[in-house]
């Protein structure tokens, strides 16, 4: 099953990835937000009781499928691998600066891409932040920036955060403990089954074809590498047909209803601050919970970071509104970035600028 003997296979991945997307989008899932890695975590982190914003309650079965998706492949190809000790500490505070920067934005990578096929040019605007923070970061590893490596630990060790996932899948089968959203995103939702399904699909391909947002635009500026680049254009290309056949296609900024905000400098801000943790933690949101799944003890800290960086933004108010339509008075209310949202964000991007350029390989040259 290796997919990067070929382009054309990389493009189907991206493609079959973007079907499933469609999929979800069709039977229920927020409008825009087929899938977003940041926001389905945050849903995810309310249905668990982390935080008490009660219209983005519910366990997506989208993340859990992901991470026993990557799972279950990579021990099926031999690929599973449980490692772990590269600076787990700094890699939790960087999954939350992921997460936190997302939610000033209103979307991961991911989602950044779903809304630019949708013609939102809020996200288009965004775009130029990723781009920066993946430069900032591929400045920081031409400079020698390391984590440090990690080491083959006990094959059960990986499996601990694909368990915790099946047990979060259980409690939301059985048992009546989570909470779920009655209204808003977080009430919202393709069917469990298909939203599992879609999960297993997305989180399979996505480890076969190691896609990665930040990755792909880091290996352009590295190694002038475009396979990456061709998994997310096979996404792009079938949600652009998708929006545009189904009239869900918007050309403009304050559009009502897709959960995003206009204020530039911070969806700029928010996506730089991801593009550069994603690099220095050497995969964006989305890829943190597919290495996590095939074993990577690193990743499933940052994962965890992913996951209290959710509800530190909902519980301190550091997560942005979008804009709405009122429904008395039809008028538009622009979305817009909290006062705490903005020092939190730009204590993050101090917070990547310290580790990037205090993390070090032996002999490296300043």
């Amino acid at each position: 099953m290796n997919l990067f003997d070929s382009k054309k296979k990389l493009a189907l991945a991206g493609v079959l990835c973007g079907l499933v997307a469609v999929c979800l989008a069709i039977f229920g899932n927020p409008a825009n937000m087929a899938f977003c890695i940041a926001c389905f975590i945050r849903d995810t982190a309310g249905a668990l009781g982390l935080h008490q914003a009660e219209v983005v309650q519910y366990a997506r079965p989208e993340i859990i499928g992901l991470v026993l998706g990557a799972f279950i492949i990579s021990l099926a190809t031999k690929e599973y691998s449980s490692t772990a000790g590269s600076a787990p500490m700094i890699r939790f505070v960087l999954g939350m600066v992921l997460v936190i920067g997302s939610l000033v934005f209103l979307g991961c990578p991911l989602r950044m891409v779903i809304r630019m096929s949708a013609g939102d040019l809020n996200a288009w605007v965004a775009l130029i932040g990723f781009i920066l923070g993946v430069g900032t970061g591929v400045i920081a590893l031409k400079k020698g920036f390391s984590l440090g490596r990690a080491y083959v630990t006990h094959k059960t060790n990986g499996v601990v955060l694909p368990a915790l996932m099946l047990s979060i899948l259980l409690l939301a089968l059985f048992t009546s403990l989570l909470k779920a959203s009655e209204s808003g995103p977080g009430s919202m939702h393709a069917p469990l089954i298909m939203s599992l399904i879609g999960g297993l699909i997305f989180g399979a391909l996505a480890q076969k074809s190691r896609m990665c947002f930040a990755g792909a635009i880091r290996d352009v500026m590295l190694m002038r590498n475009f396979d990456l680049m061709t998994v997310i254009g096979g996404l792009f290309v079938v949600m652009l047909i998708f929006n545009i056949a189904s009239g869900r296609f918007v050309f403009g900024f304050n559009t009502p209803g897709i959960i995003a905000h206009s204020q530039h400098l911070w969806n700029i801000l928010g996506m730089y601050a991801v593009g550069f943790a994603a690099v220095l933690l050497g995969g964006c949101p989305l890829r943190q919970l597919i290495l996590a799944g095939q074993g990577s003890s690193d990743s499933a800290v940052t994962v965890l970071g992913m996951f209290a960086g959710a509800a530190i933004s909902h519980n301190f108010g550091l997560a942005s509104s979008g804009t709405a339509l009122n429904p008395e008075t039809q008028e538009v209310i622009a979305g817009a970035v909290t006062n705490n949202g903005k020092i939190a964000l730009i204590i993050c991007i101090i917070i990547c600028f310290v580790i990037a350029f205090t993390n070090k390989r032996e002999g490296a040259k300043s």
